[in-house]
């Protein structure tokens, strides 16, 4: 090998990390697109299948199939990532024969990359070493002397590039010889053949429009047919030459279906993407110069046969530079993730083809820590909490870095696409005007000197009084309190339910046998104990009790309520006597004994107007006791504090 001693280019990582366990070390995949420049890592994998020998050596033939699923049109392997010793170049080496043998498993070279990162992590220290191989000869490795960690991958990632996405329901009628079952593979194979061929047929039709509903400039949907699509023509060679012609539709880039500016802020996790979606139109009646009267054909079985119909639905996600040229969005992107996605489910349905009726969805997904989606297809046809579900997310946590008690790949974690912004830019699905989030953002220091600040973990809706056009004035702290809470809950992606009324509050309090069944539409105070049977029995979320005598005695429950926030980072209801709060976090001392609670108050009446709550004081810092000797707290009065526990779930 060559020792490296030349200046090689950087490398840039667009992840927010690289290393995605150091106490599980093994072979991680580098993830770019051939749409940025050579040596742009935008995030990494780890290799869950190994040979049984050798835990750092892929089994490419399972690797790959979960690969092809996982990752979208656009992006593909550009190197691996090993952990290593001082030999840093012979391991580099080893990866990036990994990375180009996966690489070719996954597509051959039609996906435009050629270059290959080869980078070793240092057990020791966690330090990583790059090395960037020759296109042509994966031995000669050069070592890289600069890495740039981008400081918003989101805006890197979406001003390049958008987000192409194809929905397609296909229904395949099989006949399968009565006595001879062994037959179906070879029939439903044909089938799906038949049907990737139609996508290339010359009379199948595109139509391309773009999908930005907070965009004043409206774009006009382009129809492309499949006679105008080069399908020969390789990718990397589409990227070198550009766009050949001008002035028809050869010359539509992806660009043409996005808005020419858009606010910096609204890049977060792959969701202001700009969106061009994709319908597909299949000829199903040929032109001819004569008129002709309609034709049965008849063709008879040579023996016994039953029929089954296959339905498939399919849904894609590609990425593409906005110079694209359209026509290779659809030829070179659109189409073979397509045919990726049919022959994956072909392959999937088959086992199960007359035991059972499986449903296969793909969703797509981008999880905390990713800048790109993923996609994922889920069988229907049993529930996300058996164990069969649940295992595959937890072998998706794994390949993916997520955290094993986090539920960041249920069905209600899936990227909206039908969505309705807000004035803020926040996705609403909610009824009426949306709600103010995070209040407490806007509030100044709580004034314990020296104190710890521990804080909620996440978003919240702010519920109070009068919302919703109901009066719930005198009577309705407790539920706004268990509004706000259910919907951090929801925003955290724990739950998919919409945030209950308080006549559904009252109704699952009946249905459980805790009220009777008068109490729906009464105006009864509920306290900590009743929300905790509410959260039971909607969000099935367990909870703890604590039990204070007075308000006096609240500020020595400050360190057990610090390590709730810090543990469990779910907001916290204070009831006591006929009040109820909403607490989002503890500031204090553990030497003096100072502390101040965060309180977010639901008996505010006004509008949603942030700076008026704020000056307000109906969310802010309070101390048992203030400066003018003022308690907060009622000091003959007991409370109870609800603790929601955070479920341990993938």
């Amino acid at each position: 090998m060559e020792n490296g001693s030349q200046e090689w280019r950087s490398v840039r990582v667009l992840c927010r990390k690289l290393i995605i366990s150091s106490k599980e070390p093994g072979l991680q995949w580098l993830i770019g697109s051939p749409f940025f420049p050579p040596f742009t890592i935008i995030s990494t994998i780890r290799c869950l299948h190994t040979l049984p020998d050798d835990p750092f050596s892929p089994d490419y033939t399972k690797e790959s199939v979960d690969l092809r699923t996982l990752l979208p049109r656009g992006f593909d392997i550009i190197g691996a990532l090993l952990p290593g010793d001082s030999k840093w170049e012979q391991n580099a080496g080893k990866a990036v024969d990994a990375a180009r043998r996966m690489r070719n498993f996954l597509s051959g070279d039609d996906r435009g990359i050629s270059d290959t990162v080869g980078a070793v992590a240092d057990p020791t220290n966690g330090d990583i070493h790059f090395f960037i191989s020759e296109p042509e000869n994966s031995l000669i490795l050069g070592a890289v002397t600069t890495v740039v960690y981008e400081e918003n991958p989101d805006k890197y990632m979406y001003e390049r590039g958008c987000l192409l996405r194809c929905e397609l329901a296909v229904n395949l009628p099989i006949y399968v010889p009565t006595y001879r079952d062994s037959a179906a593979e070879k029939a439903l194979s044909s089938a799906t053949e038949a049907v990737a061929a139609q996508f290339r047929d010359p009379e199948v039709v595109f139509i391309l429009e773009a999908v930005n509903e907070s965009s004043k400039e409206v774009s006009q949907p382009v129809m492309l047919r499949g006679m105008e699509l080069d399908y020969q023509t390789h990718l990397s060679d589409v990227l070198l030459k550009g766009v050949a012609k001008e002035f028809d539709v050869n010359a539509i880039s992806c660009s043409y279906f996005c808005p020419n500016s858009r606010p910096v802020l609204s890049f977060t996790y792959g969701e202001s993407a700009d969106i061009i979606q994709v319908s597909i139109l299949l000829s199903k009646s040929g032109n001819s110069p004569k008129a002709v009267a309609p034709l049965a054909v008849y063709f008879p079985a040579s023996e016994p046969a039953r029929l089954l119909v296959v339905s498939f639905k399919l849904d894609i996600l590609c990425y593409a530079a906005m110079d694209l040229p359209a026509v290779h969005a659809v030829s070179k992107l659109i189409v073979p993730g397509l045919v990726d996605q049919l022959t994956t489910m072909e392959k999937t349905l088959y086992p199960n083809l007359f035991t059972q009726h499986p449903q296969l969805q793909p969703y797509h997904f981008c999880p905390p820590g990713f800048v790109h989606p993923l996609t994922v297809i889920y069988e229907l046809s049993y529930g996300e909490t058996e164990i069969k579900q649940v295992d595959i997310r937890r072998s998706l946590h794994l390949r993916l870095g997520l955290p094993l008690d986090r539920p960041l790949l249920l069905i209600a974690n899936a990227m909206k696409f039908s969505i309705t912004k807000d004035r803020t830019g926040s996705t609403s699905t909610r009824k009426g005007p949306a709600l103010l989030k995070d209040v407490h953002t806007e509030i100044p220091s709580s004034g314990v000197s020296g104190g710890i600040v521990s804080l909620f973990q996440g978003s919240y809706d702010y519920h109070h009084y009068l919302q919703d056009g109901f009066d719930d004035s005198g009577w309705g702290c407790a539920y706004r309190s268990l509004q706000t809470i259910i919907s951090w809950f929801k925003l955290q992606h724990y739950t998919s339910i919409e945030v209950p009324s308080h006549r559904e509050i009252q109704q699952a309090l009946v249905e459980i046998g805790d009220k009777e069944a008068s109490f729906v539409g009464s105006r009864e105070w509920i306290g900590a104990i009743e929300l905790g049977f509410v959260l039971d029995k909607l969000l099935g979320v367990s909870c703890k009790i604590m039990n204070v005598r007075s308000g006096s005695e609240l500020p020595e429950k400050s360190r057990e309520l610090a390590l709730h926030f810090e543990n469990q980072g779910t907001p916290v209801m204070i009831g006591g006597g006929v009040l109820a709060y909403t607490l989002l976090g503890v500031d204090y001392n553990e030497t003096s004994g100072d502390c101040a609670f965060l309180i977010l108050d639901p008996h505010y009446t006004g509008n949603d107007e942030l700076k008026k709550i704020v000056n307000g004081g109906w969310c802010g810092w309070k101390k048992a006791v203030d400066s003018k000797g003022k308690n907060f707290f009622l000091q003959d009065k007991f409370y109870n504090l609800l603790l929601p526990q955070r479920p341990n779930m993938v």
